[in-house]
């Protein structure tokens, strides 16, 4: 028998652990750590099941929420796709519109399908002009009426939509009404069933009121850990980034309210085991996200054979895993392999994990002889367990790092539905692969057009360069949606402030570029004589006035039109976009300089925003760059032809900056005037997202040698 004080020290590391204002400080106030002895487990297990008492009263906790009916699918929600409503599987930008069915037949095939899926709207696209976060869902196409459309069809197929509500956005366009306010009214217009809080650990008493003035059963979830005093009123959060014991330990959330869903989530790795372990020995869910705001990290084969055999065993019986009736560390015979144990009055079910490398085969444990009980392996399918004298013994085999289940039933419970669902989950574990190897993304890049035209007869306007083989720089932020490879660095962190340069060699033939950014009055030209329509007209001059440039603004770049909007132009004109290289080397010369007219900024070179909103595209002269060119700092962005896309994203860079800078937080893309070595990447979207006030283009065109 262990000595008493021994079993205080536990008890009070506990309580100091649990303490409100300690949880969140200590770093295993996420995941309660078990010890690794199992003579000390059952210490462990008394001192959280005091502990969980003790703070209940402490907090004076109510459960009051979770007994509400219009709450309770919250508990039921496993799996979340995190969708990015740019992607290319969902939005098809060619005949405009959404793909719902079709996304919801790739989630089961991959990952048995979703319970619940997040609307990714603005980061990282947020910042490039004013709109702000609202702005960006009644912009997507169809407004908040084809989100209403879009959010129906999911409610068809028994899966719930949250949005998203990002905080930091204090510095773009602000409206009449709060925060609070608006997101209340996008919720109530779509008729969606939860926010997921983004960059938050709770939302306010004041918040939850709002929500629930617009709509009933509107569930809060949390990015950041969420505090035990604020579980009463959110039924979800994240267990982002949560690190594990050895010996599997308990989520301290889950534990405390055993209907409170979490989900698991690290979203940069490639290797997802040790979420998937916590998720199921914890009756938790998961986070499925793979186009990580434009960035791919394809979950490899064995995760999604894990987590396909996984779910339809937690749905089916989420009153168990939702339940009081939960053992942690159920003693088992073999080694690595741990399992807990949950119970209500009608089975018994124990979930088990193996964290060794290897498969693992034999005997997980023995109980008392029933009569009236049969055991079978929920994972494979199969009956299993035998008899000797007043035991049976349960074996399984177990794959390396995977997961296994048994339930004990009785006979009179094993009805043609269980025997089903036995079945199908044959069919799912015959689809097992244990094959962690990274999943390949490849992508293409658009080639850019080819317009030529001899040096002397080339259009007026146009400044020629001449060609050139030199390295230069390539500078952009780090930012999570990557930069040239969509998929580079994926199964690494990413941070979103940090500057990179890198060296390039590049290699440009003759050609010419024109001397300003195209202008209003140009564009203008270009739709009276060709009668261009874009087939998605949303936000197409939007500044203009009744189809014609504001009246003082014919000189002024022209602005709202997307990337093809900008090929039409330059098709019409005899001309071509140029590529980022092309872009970069005109602005900077053969001495690379920092900025179109040397290596020190001078503002009043460039529209940096001291004008508020764009000038004539000639307003500065001595910003002009080595070969004469205008407005290569600031005033507007510029589209170039540097296009590329894989399954998932298509994005194009753009290069010189612009007036607009949204102040206030890192989570904004890059505003203001820009070097010229400075490469943003614009990750492409429907037309009317894609037409900023802040992005215009010009044209070049090759030279003949």
């Amino acid at each position: 028998m262990k000595p008493l004080i021994f079993r205080f020290h536990i008890i009070v590391f506990l309580l100091l652990l649990f303490s409100p204002g300690i949880t969140a400080q200590h770093k295993y106030s996420r995941i309660v750590p078990a010890p690794d002895d199992p003579e000390l487990w059952k210490d462990w297990k008394d001192a959280l099941v005091k502990s969980r008492n003790l703070l209940k009263d402490s907090v004076n906790y109510s459960d009051s929420l979770y007994r509400k009916k219009e709450f309770q699918w919250a508990s039921r929600c496993y799996n979340v796709a995190m969708l990015m409503l740019f992607d290319r599987q969902f939005y098809n930008a060619a005949t405009r519109k959404y793909n719902v069915d079709g996304y919801i037949r790739e989630g089961i095939k991959k990952f048995g399908g979703y319970d619940g899926v997040v609307l990714w709207h603005a980061y990282p696209r947020i910042g490039f002009d004013e709109r702000n976060q609202f702005d960006f869902y009644r912009e997507f196409p169809g407004g908040l009426a084809g989100l209403k459309k879009i959010v129906n069809q999911f409610h068809q197929r028994g899966i719930h939509v949250f949005i998203d509500y990002n905080p930091w956005d204090k510095g773009t366009r602000r409206e009449n009404k709060s925060d609070m306010e608006l997101i209340a009214d996008i919720i109530k217009a779509i008729e969606a069933d939860g926010i997921f809080l983004d960059t938050m650990n709770e939302s306010s008493e004041v918040f939850r009121k709002k929500v629930n003035e617009n709509k009933s059963g509107v569930v809060l979830e949390s990015e950041l850990e969420l505090p035990v005093e604020r579980i009463y009123n959110h039924h979800m959060s994240w267990a982002q980034w949560y690190e594990d014991s050895n010996v599997p330990g308990v989520l301290w959330n889950k534990w405390f309210e055993r209907r409170h869903m979490l989900h698991m989530i690290k979203r940069w790795d490639i290797d997802h085991t040790s979420e998937l372990h916590a998720a199921w020995m914890n009756g938790s869910g998961m986070i499925i996200w793979e186009n990580i705001f434009g960035s791919a990290n394809r979950w490899n084969e064995s995760d999604r054979s894990t987590v396909r055999l996984m779910v339809p065993i937690q749905r089916r019986y989420n009153d168990v895993f939702s339940g009081e009736g939960w053992n942690p560390l159920y003693k088992i015979q073999l080694p690595d392999v741990f399992a807990n144990e949950w119970y209500n009055s009608k089975y018994r079910i124990w979930t088990l994990v193996n964290r060794s490398s290897h498969a693992i085969n034999g005997l997980l444990f023995s109980n008392k002889k029933n009569t009236g009980l049969e055991y079978f392996d929920l994972v494979t399918g199969k009956q299993t367990g035998f008899v000797i004298r007043d035991s049976v013994f349960i074996s399984g085999k177990i794959p390396a790092r995977g997961i296994d289940a048994i339930i004990a039933i009785e006979k009179k419970d094993i009805t043609a539905d269980f025997t089903r669902f036995l079945q199908q989950q044959t069919i799912i574990y015959a689809r097992y692969k244990n094959d962690s190897s990274k999943i390949i993304v490849h992508e293409k890049a658009v080639a850019a057009s080819i317009v030529n035209y001899k040096r002397d007869d080339r259009p007026k306007k146009m400044v020629f360069i001449e060609g050139s083989t030199h390295q230069t720089n390539i500078r952009f932020t780090e930012r999570e949606c990557g930069f040239y490879t969509i998929s580079n660095k994926a199964g690494e962190a990413r941070t979103d402030s940090n500057t990179i340069t890198q060296p390039v060699m590049v290699s440009l033939k003759n050609y010419a570029m024109d001397e300003t950014p195209v202008t209003n009055q140009q564009f203008y030209e270009f739709i009276k004589t060709s009668h261009y329509k874009p087939a998605d007209a949303d936000n197409f001059l939007k500044h203009w006035i009744n189809g014609k440039p504001p009246v003082g603004k014919e000189d002024h770049p022209v602005v709202y039109v997307d990337l093809r909007d900008a090929r039409a132009y330059a098709k019409w004109a005899g001309k071509r976009l140029p590529t980022e290289e092309e872009w970069q080397y005109a602005a900077e010369g053969p001495q690379h300089t920092i900025y179109p007219w040397g290596n020190i900024f001078e503002n009043d070179f460039c529209n940096n925003g001291q004008f508020n909103g764009t000038t004539p595209v000639r307003k500065f002269e001595k910003g002009r760059s080595p070969f004469g060119c205008y407005d290569m700092c600031g005033n507007t962005w510029e589209w170039t032809d540097s296009e590329r896309s894989d399954e998932l994203t298509r994005f194009a860079i753009i290069k010189g900056g612009s007036f607009y800078k949204a102040n206030g937080s890192i989570w904004y893309t890059d505003g203001g005037a820009q070097r010229n070595d400075f490469s943003s990447k614009f990750i492409l979207s429907n037309p009317g997202l894609n037409r900023c006030s802040t992005i215009g283009f010009r044209c070049a065109v090759s030279i003949a040698d």
